[in-house]
């Protein structure tokens, strides 16, 4: 909360510049208040140090939730956003990556909140807790159960011995890669302040723009391929970016996660440009389109150069399951990922043909390795728990009494840390028409979709408490 506290700064700095007495204020007034709250946390005496896996649990999903309260206090203390429930899913939407939003006119919000609103995607697109670890020392084990609480897909190795370089090394990966797309973006002609916007969009794959249009506001081809590409990039394991800094190519390409990953979109750019085709002037433009789409979704961020809601069913449904698969494990995408994907289906595969030889033993391989089976145990836990969050998000959602396509993809867009869905919440529509209730419970399902599902719903089971 400190550390928010300070960042909250950055944007009363842009007020400042952009004659946003107002805004600024009320940022100013935000961070010290959610610095005051920290200062009270921190010289809180505490009963023991030692953060076990129920500690890291607990820790990352309380932080996360606090770091969202206060993170939507300056939106309604502008009155900017003046609901606090519309506030606080916009900032659970930045935090989180996810992009869902409640506004009807982006362009109405200051451009201090505008920047504040997609900085939050950058800095919870990597974590926020391991951007914490790399300022305050914690031990080895204490750290390592943070860090795996959450980092996103099945695995969290380490890089380096001490988690806290570990956690340097990512951060260091991110940043890079943000400063060259910067660097492209402002060599396109893109303005600083919507390249600065966009960047912290494409980073954390969020979504959030400071156009209502997106990215289709600038109609350009060269950004549209440089975001798309950057978006994939950031869709990829951040260990394979290390293992190219230590020039061991040969492995980086031998990663079975990232062959899956590239085929699939490869596989849904192309079989899309084809059905829609017949909608542009030439398949040029088609596969321009497919490709931002398809980078858009699976790595679930959410810009938009067109409204892929009007495409044909099979585009449509495409863009649905890649949804579902999102991107690799280790990066700042969301949804399942390919890894787990990939692990649960050789696991079905593996359980139907040992109904037919029972007496066979069959080792479920992933990355040219036997995967453990306390990891294929864990992925399809993930997958129940997954499930079961999503079928009852989506009857609680329906209470709204919006179509069936709408409810789903609302929870689907929002558990999967997408943005868009389709119909009402699609790339040209938002989520101002849903209840308090369902924004609630969709914000829930973004911290929980963001968080590997775990840190957040044990906060409610009474096991969690018990000492």
């Amino acid at each position: 909360m400190l550390i928010e506290a300070v960042l909250m700064i950055i944007p009363s700095i842009v007020g400042l510049i952009y004659g946003e007495s107002y805004s600024a204020r009320a940022f100013m007034l935000s961070a010290f208040t959610t610095a005051a709250a920290g200062a009270f946390l921190a010289f809180t005496p505490a009963e023991g140090s030692n953060i076990y896996a129920r500690e890291g649990f607990v820790i990352v999903g309380i932080s996360w939730i606090l770091l969202s309260f206060f993170g939507c206090l300056p939106f309604v203390i502008s009155r900017q956003i003046p609901g606090f429930v519309d506030a606080f899913f916009e900032t659970v939407s930045g935090f989180t990556t996810t992009g869902s939003s409640i506004l009807t006119e982006v362009e109405a919000l200051d451009k201090s909140m505008l920047f504040w609103r997609s900085f939050t995607h950058w800095v919870g697109g990597m974590g926020v807790l391991v951007f914490g670890m790399i300022i305050v020392p914690l031990g080895g084990k204490r750290s390592m159960h943070l860090l795996r609480a959450e980092s996103p897909g099945p695995s969290s190795e380490k890089l380096v011995p001490k988690m806290r370089d570990t956690a340097s090394i990512l951060y260091g990966l991110y940043i890079i890669l943000s400063l060259i797309l910067l660097f492209l973006l402002l060599a396109g002609g893109m303005p600083l302040f919507d390249s600065l916007i966009n960047v912290f969009g494409t980073a954390g794959t969020g979504g959030f723009s400071n156009h209502s249009a997106s990215i289709a506001y600038y109609d350009s081809e060269y950004f549209d391929i440089v975001i798309g590409v950057f978006m994939l990039l950031f869709g990829v394991n951040f260990n394979i970016y290390f293992l190219v800094l230590l020039r061991r190519f040969r492995e980086a390409l031998g990663s079975e996660e990232l062959r899956w990953y590239l085929g699939i979109v490869a596989f849904a750019v192309i079989t899309i440009a084809i059905n829609i085709n017949s909608l542009y002037g030439s398949f040029h433009q088609a596969v321009r389109h497919s490709f931002f789409q398809v980078s858009t979704i699976i790595t679930t961020t959410g810009f938009a150069t067109v409204d892929f809601d009007q495409w044909p069913q099979y585009s449509r449904t495409i863009l649905v399951l890649l949804m579902f698969i999102g991107a690799c494990a280790g990066s700042t995408g969301g949804g399942l990922k390919v890894s787990r994907v990939l692990i649960l289906i050789r696991a079905a595969r593996r359980g139907m043909h040992k109904m037919l030889h029972s007496h066979s033993v069959e080792k479920v391989r992933f990355g040219g390795r036997i995967t453990e089976e306390e990891t294929i145990n864990a992925c399809m836990v993930y997958l129940t728990v997954y499930c079961l969050i999503m079928a009852a998000s989506i009857v609680l959602v329906s209470l709204n009494n919006f179509t069936f396509e709408d409810n789903f993809t609302a929870v689907v867009a929002c558990l999967n840390n997408i943005g868009p869905g389709l119909g009402m919440v699609g790339p040209a529509g938002n989520f101002a028409s849903f209840s308090a209730l369902s924004k609630l419970v969709l914000s829930f399902d973004m911290l929980a979709g963001r968080l590997e599902l775990f840190p957040v719903l044990l906060l409610f089971s009474s096991s969690t408490w018990k000492r």
